[in-house]
């Protein structure tokens, strides 16, 4: 059976151009020609069509591709070896560049400039997650205290993360602490750890107003990737989030 150009064109998902240009380098000759002088294309044609673009999806130019088909197996076969290495080593190099571009991504978002291993030993389970912190970036990033924010982060040394993070721990399992033991959150106690948590923000990242505090906790009830940056997941309980809200919104209540 025999096709015409356009026909086999679309069999294909090519352009009747690219078949030409096939067919003036020599690599895909149609078998036949209609009276009126235009191609037509075998199933043979068809068959070959289907391994030259094989090819070019490998990334085999056409001189290449021509002599693989021209060439006895084994050659076809050391060709395809060759190719596969130069596939996996350019895989490896984008996946290099994959990290690169996290990494560039999430000292942009978040701020925080230690290496991957620095990152776990100081953070442990409490790490920045990158969607969360695009999200917020999105969110806020016009402010100017999420500006802050991010260059008093980038500003932070190892050591400086590691006092952060010893800091949040203590008051963490203070907070657990009473809420375990049944504290109301407008308590004065559980109310003055509301009143730590401001502080630290402050003191570490950028002044905090209780208003602004209090659409901090707003984000932790609505968004668990929020509240983990505060309680890693192995610790929280059930209603702890909306109990740490209701303490933020307490306290902010006691200067109004």
């Amino acid at each position: 059976m025999s096709y015409s150009v356009g026909q086999t064109a679309g069999f294909a998902g090519v352009t009747v151009r690219t078949l030409h240009h096939y067919d003036k380098a020599g690599l895909l000759t149609p078998s036949d020609r209609s009276a009126a002088g235009y191609r037509l294309y075998s199933d043979a044609d068809l068959a070959r069509l289907q391994q030259i673009l094989f090819y070019r999806e490998l990334g085999f130019s056409l001189e290449e591709t021509g002599a693989v088909l021209a060439g006895p197996q084994d050659d076809v076969l050391d060709r395809l070896r060759s190719r596969h290495r130069l596939l996996n080593e350019q895989i490896a190099g984008l996946q290099r560049l994959v990290k690169i571009a996290e990494r560039a991504m999430e000292v942009r978002r978040t701020g925080v400039e230690l290496t991957p291993e620095e990152r776990f030993e100081v953070f442990g389970e409490v790490a920045p997650d990158l969607s969360y912190a695009t999200d917020a970036h999105l969110k806020w990033g016009h402010s100017a205290g999420h500006q802050e924010s991010i260059a008093r982060a980038a500003a932070h040394t190892k050591e400086d993360w590691r006092q952060l993070m010893a800091e949040a721990a203590a008051w963490r399992e203070r907070l657990l602490a009473a809420f375990d033991a049944g504290a109301a959150p407008d308590s004065d106690s559980v109310m003055e750890l509301a009143e730590e948590h401001r502080l630290h923000i402050g003191r570490w990242f950028t002044p905090c107003p209780p208003e602004m505090h209090c659409r901090i906790a707003d984000d932790y009830v609505a968004d668990a990737r929020a509240f983990a940056l505060v309680v890693p997941a192995s610790e929280q309980r059930p209603g702890l989030d909306r109990f740490l809200r209701a303490a933020v919104h307490a306290n902010a209540g006691r200067g109004a």
